[in-house]
């Protein structure tokens, strides 16, 4: 009798195991309405799930096993942090979807969402094409480039497997002297605003139907966007990376959070919180602006993330209270915490926190109600694992043709001739010989500046690209002799006849903190080859940097002055302008100081008295002549 108990038991364990695997769940039906769907997958997880779904980590800490045991919610690549060096799309792809199987195969098979910092471009991935800095793109003024530009990246992103970008910035730069000030459209919350037109081209155009403040991303071409960092970030003391904005709510409501009320109308899927705090509040932990503001007023319905390790530094020093630091970030309304790889204590500390009430459930559930969202509108539980038909986008011919547009539109003409009768550009393409001199005219690292393969970018061939020097010698005519030499003495340039000289210097590359300067020169040797060439040598300087820089002393040895940003890879697009294939059309968006004395100084202050104002621009007419 006994045996027979047991077999009987066992058969009819089977027969529920059956009916378990058969049965229909109406949250992996994507015939349900989206609300329905979220709610019948809210009823079935528990607390261990819906915390792992709030917890964001870094790939070098990831893993199949990982994803399983923790129930992960959430991947990303910090800066730098790739699969191997030169790492090919399938590489990437083999990755992404390594760590998705192992969220598939928990109970509940909820996939998992990959992040990077795509922001110029897919500018992690080796042979991605590398887009102007967005200090390049405001200048242009031009919201349809800038959609192009979000839907190149959007394609070359998903090459890689990968489904969603901390990108855009849209802070507000008021002060040049901030080590991000590259990352900002313009000092103009107008411009700013103007540019958050690139939400549409990663996402896709919201529908006519769409409901205020949801999230939306249309199919496998497009990729969730983060605004980012929320709010204020752009307009620290002294330019203070992670610093304070101490400013009036007139103000911050009227420079810094105006962007971010016309990306949630655009349908932005996630939001970032700032590093900065405002009048001594880290923005971590302010719940007013975070939840009071953004998701109650705006009815933002996206999820809000941490920066890295983020809600640490709510707490000075970072990490010095972490409980506490959960709690206040978790409370403000903050749904994602990029941990990155500390997870356990997160964990641990979180589910403590809810399981004695100190967070409320209503709070978490919210939280993970808005991350379920996202991924529901992607398409994630549909189509969960990368497409390897995507790798042929990564750095393709159309993309690059379209940063090289980029980059001609982007180029400021400050400077042309010593006497407005006699410019110097455009540049003849036929001469006898011509120089070409800087630290900066043969390096496509220098050119791309942060954010490029690694986190602080770095000098020469950092990925693949055409450098300034090898764009010169392609453009002029066959007959032509180019001399490069990075860093001319006086004897080399008298025993030397050249018809004109184009020098290329400026800021090496940096990200973040590392970026902060207080005098915004710019760095030896550019001085002493714009001193010695240009003394020389009728000379154009080409300034490559992610912001103005003190300029005034070389501004009379000079004869022509050109602001190209941070180029990126298309450097053939810098000398498709200066030898006239195209006129200069771009317009400052921010201030040109004399002095670093004079900062901040932004257009419609009352002691404005700039070397160059906002919005100035020579301009030149195309020719074809040589």
């Amino acid at each position: 009798m006994g045996k027979f108990s047991v077999l009987l038991m066992m058969v009819m364990m089977w027969c529920w195991a059956s009916m378990a695997e058969g049965e229909y769940m109406l949250y992996k039906d994507p015939k349900q309405p989206q609300n329905i769907r979220i709610n019948d997958l809210m009823k079935r997880m528990s607390l261990e799930e819906k915390i792992g779904q709030m917890t964001q980590i870094e790939r070098s800490v990831a893993s199949k096993e990982v994803m399983k045991k923790y129930l992960i919610g959430s991947v990303l690549s910090g800066g730098g942090s790739t699969p191997s060096k030169h790492a090919t799309p399938k590489t990437w792809i083999n990755m992404v979807n390594d760590f998705q199987n192992g969220a598939l195969s928990t109970r509940l098979g909820i996939p998992y969402i990959y992040g990077i910092d795509a922001v110029h471009g897919h500018s992690a991935a080796y042979g991605a094409t590398i887009f102007p800095h967005n200090s390049g793109l405001g200048v242009t003024r031009d919201p349809v480039l800038i959609k192009k530009i979000g839907a190149a990246t959007a394609l070359e992103v998903r090459a890689t497997g990968i489904q969603y970008t901390f990108a855009p910035c849209i802070a507000v730069c008021r002060d040049p002297r901030w080590g991000r000030c590259y990352e900002s459209y313009s000092e103009d919350p107008e411009i700013v605003r103007l540019m958050t037109e690139i939400i549409p081209g990663l996402q896709g155009e919201i529908t006519d139907d769409s409901k205020k403040g949801a999230p939306f991303v249309n199919g496998q071409q497009k990729i969730a966007a983060c605004a980012k960092h929320y709010v204020g970030d752009g307009g620290t003391h002294l330019g203070e990376n992670t610093g304070s904005t101490m400013i009036s709510s007139k103000k911050m409501f009227g420079i810094h959070m105006p962007a971010y009320n016309d990306s949630v109308v655009k349908g932005v899927a996630t939001i970032m919180a700032s590093y900065s705090s405002w009048n001594g509040v880290k923005m971590h932990a302010n719940r007013k602006l975070v939840t009071g503001y953004l998701k109650n007023k705006l009815k933002f319905k996206g999820f809000v993330i941490s920066d890295w390790q983020g809600i640490d530094s709510i707490t000075d020093p970072p990490h010095a209270n972490y409980t506490y630091s959960i709690l206040a970030g978790i409370n403000a309304g903050i749904d994602m915490v990029m941990v990155p790889y500390n997870y356990t204590e997160f964990i641990d500390g979180l589910t403590y926190l809810v399981k004695n009430k100190f967070i409320p459930m209503s709070r978490t559930d919210d939280a993970v109600r808005r991350i379920l969202r996202v991924k529901f509108t992607m398409g994630l539980f549909e189509n969960p694992l990368a497409d390897y038909s995507m790798i042929k986008y990564l750095g393709c011919q159309e993309h690059r043709d379209l940063a090289r547009e980029a980059v001609r539109k982007s180029l400021v003409l400050l400077k042309n001739g010593k006497s407005s009768t006699k410019p110097l550009l455009p540049l003849p393409k036929r001469a006898s010989k011509i120089l070409v001199a800087g630290s900066h005219a043969n390096s496509v690292g220098y050119q791309c500046g942060g954010w490029t393969v690694e986190w602080q970018g770095s000098s020469g061939n950092v990925t693949t690209g055409t450098t300034i020097l090898s764009a010169v010698e392609k453009t002029v005519d066959p007959n032509t002799q180019v001399i490069y030499n990075e860093n001319p003495n006086r004897h080399f340039l008298k025993s030397n006849s050249f018809d004109f000289a184009i020098v290329v210097v400026g800021e090496p590359p940096y990200t973040e903190g590392f970026g902060d300067s207080l005098n915004l020169t710019i760095p030896e040797p550019g001085p002493s080859t714009i001193k010695n060439v240009c003394g020389s040598v009728k000379c154009v300087v080409v300034l490559i940097a992610g912001r103005p820089l003190v300029v005034q002393p070389f501004i009379d040895t000079i004869d022509a002055l050109v602001a190209a940003w941070l180029p990126g890879t298309e450097g053939q697009g810098v000398v498709d302008v200066l030898f006239g294939d195209y006129g200069f059309t771009g317009k400052l968006a921010r201030t040109w100081f004399k002095s670093v004395d004079q900062l901040p100084m932004n257009v419609g202050d009352p002691h404005y008295d700039p070397l160059y104002p906002f919005g100035f621009g020579l301009t030149t007419t195309p020719t074809k002549t040589t």
